[in-house]
């Protein structure tokens, strides 16, 4: 009987575009082949001979520095029935005279990240694997033992497949949309994402055990959080808050992650300068979708931020209202954007599966990191703030009670009326397969002043009490060092016996005359004497003062029930030299009732701008199409550097940067520019207008791209 030669691997087909459309992995623009766990995909093998029927092929998966069988980073096995285990399993299929296809299962729960592929015919025990090349598998929300499992194509769609939306920002009376593009599929951005992974203190420290645990969407998410911000790592983005942002990018001018994360890239990992909240979510959205965990960006108005996790926002402010900053160590932005991730709480149970809070914006330490999360959203609402991760402090952000604290002359502190329950108001998120704002409020609290709110306001702050920590948190700092218990000084004051509220006579906008009203109510059948005291700053999105604009006083003359109005106007130079790029001003009115109470009255303004977006015929893949926009320059004085700055995934390949002829004043100019859609579907493109004479005017339009006929 003649010997056969021992089988040999001479070529892989590693079936791209087939594996690719069943994992939806096909938009993934890197070499190698992308393909999800606890799901088939099929290879072609070419050899040099058909196998014979006993003959099998075993293969090995392996993954990390010092793969090991014990650490489930390497598996070692042979073709027989398929099935979705906990084990990695191969099957052949149809073979011809010299190939034959062979379909693969990872585990549902394998580690995610890059994979070398060996193989070896079973007859040949005394030769080593032949290498057939590397893979990547990503966490799979489509498969349904993956805890990241996901049941709602239209959610997969969205919150996987999505490379581009829009965050809300502004203020709780005037949220806008600002487009962002999260690019998971551009260049390097898969082989980028996974390089985060690796660069984190923990793979640094124990590289084997830390990629042992990729498996986990908790730690996995965890580990991001910390990664995003540069804090504590050689993380991604630098923050800053401080309004100026020399020797890097302002916040605002981002319009996606992609130049971010190519930019940290290609930089050897130095931190990209700079970031506030909505670019930390952006980017953490970015790279978690890429990684296959289903992400959104949501944003929360009013968010506390509760230094010392006692539930409450205090601030200290003098008799015009103004924040002492040397006294407030807690703040409300106006504000803050954080993500939520869907995937089950093996660690916590059942109850607590679906989205979990994410926070890559560098506020607070955890376990000595800034990271914030993963928190159960049902455990916030539930007030369930003992489970981890950093519940106590997402609880705070959307439930904390915002109180204000006038500091007089003498350093005695009394507490002044204000809306307390102005905390965590509109809390939004991008609907599914459109660009409307839905509101998720209820996802996180019970209705506000009913009966199950105040229950779980109570059972968190129970809960906050008997964690070690927080009695020593428990006492209120006072301007001349004292400290009184939280008992003793939280119990409101008496509702006061005036009322008032600003109200805006005209649209603000940006280079324009702010005018508005100040309307005070007595509410009593007695006369009273208030002494208004008006004050307005610009300010930070976290409601950081950066310079006065405003201080006035009025006395006013009550008669019983009447109501009477203060005019306040606020002129274009006496704002402009001081204006942020936030566009933000705030206005407050301290209103002493002579020998009576006090009560503080606040408005938050965004200024308004204009920008218009159209696209001049049908947009097709590959075919060159011309897009219109029209810019304003909203000052009453002449500017020149204008630039136009434009990008879009699918769109055009990278940014666009287009000089804009000089404005006159408040004039109107068309300026057009031309695109070649690569991509087909929804896309986003977004456009920035840039100049030094003021903050940037952002505007996005999505394009609907068909495919050639």
């Amino acid at each position: 009987m003649e010997n056969k030669p021992g089988v040999i691997i001479t070529k892989v087909d590693w079936q791209h575009l087939k594996n690719g459309t069943a994992h939806h992995t096909q938009e993934y623009t890197c070499s190698e082949l992308v393909v999800r766990r606890g799901q088939l995909f099929n290879i072609t093998l070419d050899l040099n001979r058909v196998l014979d029927r006993e003959e099998d092929l075993i293969f090995t998966v392996e993954t990390g520095p010092q793969a090991s069988e014990a650490l489930h980073t390497k598996a070692t096995f042979q073709t027989a029935e398929l099935e979705v285990n906990n084990t990695w399993t191969a099957a052949k299929g149809a073979q011809t005279e010299n190939t034959v296809t062979i379909s693969l299962i990872s585990p549902p729960n394998a580690v995610i990240g890059r994979y070398l592929l060996s193989a070896r015919a079973s007859s040949r025990r005394k030769h080593s694997d032949r290498k057939l090349g590397e893979f990547v598998l990503l966490f799979n929300p489509w498969c349904p033992e993956d805890d990241v499992f996901l049941d709602s194509e239209e959610e997969r769609q969205e919150y996987v497949l999505n490379d581009s939306g829009v965050i809300f920002r502004g203020v709780e009376k005037h949220i806008r949309a600002q487009g962002w593009n999260y690019g998971q599929f551009e260049e390097d951005i898969l082989d980028i994402c996974l390089s985060i992974l690796d660069r984190s203190p923990s793979h640094q420290d124990d590289p084997a055990t830390d990629v042992s645990h990729h498996h986990d969407p908790v730690y996995v998410t965890r580990i991001i959080s910390a990664m995003v911000n540069s804090n504590n790592d050689r993380g991604v983005v630098q923050g800053h808050w401080q309004g100026k942002y020399g020797g890097g990018t302002s916040p605002l001018h981002w319009s996606g992650s992609v130049a971010i994360l190519q930019k940290w890239f290609k930089g050897r990992y130095k931190p990209v300068k700079y970031g506030q909240c909505w670019v930390f979510a952006g980017v953490m959205c970015t790279v978690l979708r890429c990684l296959g965990i289903a992400t959104r960006v949501v944003s929360n108005f009013n968010s506390a931020h509760d230094t010392n996790e006692n539930l409450s926002v205090d601030k200290y402010v003098d008799s015009f209202g103004r924040t002492l900053e040397d006294l407030t160590e807690d703040s409300m932005w106006n504000f803050h954007v954080w993500n939520e991730s869907w995937f089950a709480r093996q660690d916590l149970g059942p109850s607590y599966n679906g989205w979990q809070v994410l926070d890559a914006t560098p506020q607070e330490e955890s376990e000595g990191v800034f990271q914030c999360g993963p928190a159960s959203v049902t455990a916030i609402r539930e007030g369930d703030v003992h489970l981890a991760h950093d519940s106590p402090f997402v609880f705070a952000e959307v439930n904390a009670d915002y109180v204000t604290w006038l500091w007089n002359e003498d350093e005695s502190v009394e507490r002044v009326y204000s809306d307390t329950k102005k905390i965590g108001r509109c809390i939004s998120t991008k609907a599914v397969g459109s660009n409307s704002r839905v509101d998720i409020t209820e996802l996180y609290k019970y209705p506000e002043g009913s009966r199950k709110e105040r229950q779980v306001y109570s059972k968190a702050m129970k809960k906050l009490l008997s964690m070690d920590t927080w009695v020593r948190r428990t006492k209120i700092r006072r301007a001349g060092r004292q400290c009184l218990w939280r008992d003793d000084l939280l119990q409101p004051p008496c509702k006061p016996s005036i009322t008032g509220k600003f109200k805006v006579l005209e649209p603000p906008v940006l280079g324009q005359e702010l005018r508005l009203a100040f309307c005070l109510a007595n509410l009593t059948s007695r006369v009273q004497r208030v002494q208004v005291n008006l004050s307005g700053a610009t300010i930070l999105y976290t409601r950081k003062p950066v310079a006065e604009i405003l201080h006035e006083s009025h006395p006013v003359r009550l008669a019983p029930l009447e109501e009477k109005t203060v005019p306040v106007s606020i002129s274009y130079s006496q704002y402009k030299e001081d204006l942020t790029e936030d566009k933000k001003i705030l206005l407050a009115a301290m209103c002493l009732v002579i020998k009576g109470e006090k009560l503080l009255v606040e408005k938050d303004i965004t200024l308004e701008d204009f920008i218009t977006i159209k696209v001049l015929g049908p947009a097709m893949v590959g075919v060159e199409v011309a897009v219109e926009v029209l810019v304003v320059n909203p000052l009453l004085e002449a500017v020149k550097d204008c630039v136009l700055v434009v990008e879009g995934s699918g769109l055009l390949q990278g940014q666009l940067s287009i000089n804009v002829p000089s404005l006159q004043p408040q004039e109107r100019a068309l300026v057009q520019f031309n695109i070649t859609p690569s991509k087909s579907g929804p896309r986003q493109l977004q456009v920035n207008l840039v100049s030094s004479h003021f903050p940037d005017i952002k505007g996005f339009l999505v394009v609907h791209v068909i495919t050639a006929k």
